[in-house]
């Protein structure tokens, strides 16, 4: 037996060293350029200390995309789970349809983010479709992506509206699995249906959304492609996330060091905040049970 465990572990080692070659090498190299002034492309760079990390906490862009990052995450996460979860309920029924459905809704998280949101400006354009249905509905036309609040809006919504079909199946998935007997055993004893999803289901879904929120809450706090598609961080660096403002200043600032110094920082705020939700997620999974 120890010789069968001992034969398995090697084929780890391969894993390993691509992990090793293309995740951490990186990210420790990552580490050291936060400590230099190195444009990106020229051998010569010289080390200046926590110039970089200071400037952090001084830089009015870095505090905009940090907050812009927390909004996509948290914002996406949250109207991700209500959607998600009130999807799942009305498709765990059966009626006719009822797979088209899914299909449909879990059909935008196939697509490219980037094809999702250059297909999202056009709509959201002065003359685009969203437009012409607020002025049906006897509005007035907006400059949706011309005002940081209405273009960060934007934002969340359509990464909301793509990605809700993942927490969809996820909870779709935790429903089914959850024994008809105790809805049955809730029956008999005359719980309604809004007693049986709040005493039955809400319970029993815990896995489900503690996977649901992780999932989303990481994947919105290191949005990247949606934003640039969308907006680039315009109007000026006012949409920007964290993620493509560490674009910004590498290749068109030429900030290279600067850049890496806001890696750091985006690692950090996810793993942090990813363990405090883990943390949070816990204690709810102990109270309960």
């Amino acid at each position: 037996m120890e010789r069968t465990y001992r034969s398995a572990n090697v084929f780890y080692i391969p894993a390993l060293i691509l992990f090793g070659v293309f995740v951490v090498y990186p990210f420790l190299d990552g580490v050291r350029i936060a400590f230099t002034n190195w444009n990106g492309y020229s051998r010569s760079y010289s080390y200046v200390g926590l110039r970089n990390l200071a400037r952090l906490f001084s830089d009015r862009n870095v505090r905009l995309a940090f907050g812009n990052s927390l909004i996509y995450g948290f914002g996406s996460t949250i109207l991700q789970q209500i959607l998600g979860l009130s999807a799942a309920v009305l498709l765990d029924k059966k009626f006719p349809g009822r797979t088209v459905a899914r299909t449909i809704l879990y059909l935008p998280v196939l697509v490219p983010a980037v094809t999702m949101g250059y297909m999202w400006v056009q709509l959201l354009r002065l003359d685009g479709g969203v437009n012409d249905l607020v002025q049906v509905l006897g509005g007035h036309r907006v400059l949706w992506l011309s005002d940081r609040a209405l273009a960060v809006g934007a934002v969340v919504a359509v990464n909301t509206l793509q990605y809700m079909g993942i927490s969809m199946v996820i909870y779709l998935a935790g429903m089914q699995a959850i024994p008809s007997v105790y809805y049955e055993a809730a029956q008999l004893d005359g719980a309604g249906p809004w007693e049986q999803f709040r005493g039955i289901t809400i319970p029993l879904l815990y896995p489900a959304f503690a996977t649901s929120i992780t999932l989303n809450l990481i994947g919105g706090l290191k949005l990247f492609d949606l934003v640039w598609a969308l907006t680039s961080g315009g109007p000026g660096y006012t949409t920007h996330s964290l993620a493509t403002l560490i674009y910004s200043s590498y290749f068109e600032s030429q900030l290279a060091g600067f850049a890496s110094a806001n890696g750091i920082m985006l690692f950090a705020t996810i793993l942090a905040i990813t363990a405090m939700l883990q943390a949070g997620l816990r204690r709810t999974e102990v109270e309960l049970s």
